[in-house]
């Protein structure tokens, strides 16, 4: 049994997200700082990814100042808090056929979280690909939630967002005969 463990290449990889509001969405990506993920035998074990909040940027948004206005926003504590906490996190604790398990952390705060994901090696590369969708308000982004404010019409925010993961990774030169 052969234990291999990639190493996520920060520059070839990236989260996608689309948050919807009633009246439309908004997209963008977000980078990923660092992580790794460990194969058995050719299949995925687990892994931890490692997401810098404070690159999220806005792509449908072209007015520079409302960009601006609008990444700051996302960078507060309406949302992601940023300044306190600069990184989020995934743990994947188990995998069964392509269904991932694991732990989000946002915002210092971590819940379960299941998703499907897609894992290729090639040589000593690894690409993989996973959607998650996230109830934004169990990480206390609760801004025009519908959960907790009322009357909103049309300002409303809708609670789940959704995140897709691109990944690469190299083979670290530590695979293990067990």
């Amino acid at each position: 049994m052969e234990t291999q463990t990639f190493e996520i290449v920060s520059t070839q990889s990236n989260i996608d997200w689309i948050g919807r509001k009633v009246t439309g969405s908004h997209n963008g990506t977000i980078a990923i700082k660092e992580g790794k993920l460990t194969l058995k035998d050719g299949r995925l074990i687990g892994g931890r990814l490692v997401i810098d909040t404070g690159s999220i940027k806005i792509l449908d948004v072209t007015d520079p100042a409302t960009n601006a206005q609008f990444a700051g926003h996302l960078a507060s504590d309406d949302f992601f808090s940023t300044q306190k906490y600069p990184e989020a996190s995934l743990e994947i604790t188990s995998v069964s056929g392509k269904h991932v398990e694991g732990g989000l952390t946002i915002k210092g705060i971590t819940h379960p979280i299941g998703f499907d994901a897609a894992v290729s090696v090639n040589g000593d590369v690894l690409t993989a690909t996973g959607k998650l969708v996230i109830d934004r308000t169990k990480y206390e982004m609760k801004f025009r939630s519908g959960n907790f404010f009322k009357d909103l019409g049309d300002t409303l925010i809708y609670n789940d967002f959704e995140l897709t993961i691109i990944l690469t990774a190299k083979a670290a030169n530590n695979s293990v005969l067990a």
